[in-house]
């Protein structure tokens, strides 16, 4: 059986990697909140968090991977052809980066942080996720 990658997150993935955040998250706006998802919501979160880096604003940052943390650790160790684990890896490295500089007046923070890749992987699907049936 061949299951593909719903195109909404193929499309959130490639605009994310491309630092295209505010992007990326407005491309899963209306997939989740069609199917109410928690998973869109927990990337959602994730790239506002990369928002706020962009624009150097460390509460914002600090505040969105806090949320995406609790929103995606259900999700572990990967659903929907994303490794959760390494997401949620490097999102606990940011947050630690950012708390260990609070107080710091970067106005870029993307050198400080490092950057995130995703990467949709066919194995990494579970088969059963919710996603798969909406049929975006």
């Amino acid at each position: 059986m061949h299951i593909l990658i719903p195109s909404a997150l193929q499309r959130f993935v490639d605009l994310f990697n491309r630092a295209a955040y505010w992007e990326s998250h407005e491309v899963l706006e209306r997939p989740w909140r069609t199917g109410r998802s928690d998973f869109y919501k927990g990337l959602i979160l994730y790239a506002s968090a990369w928002v706020h880096v962009q624009r150097g604003n460390p509460r914002g940052i600090a505040a969105q991977l806090r949320k995406a943390e609790r929103q995606l650790e259900a999700f572990r160790p990967a659903y929907l052809g994303v490794d959760v684990d390494a997401l949620l890896a490097h999102a606990a490295v940011a947050l630690q980066t950012v708390l260990e500089h609070e107080g710091a007046a970067w106005h870029k923070w993307e050198a400080v942080l490092p950057a995130p890749r995703l990467e949709l992987r066919a194995e990494r699907i579970r088969g059963n996720e919710a996603e798969l049936a909406e049929g975006e």
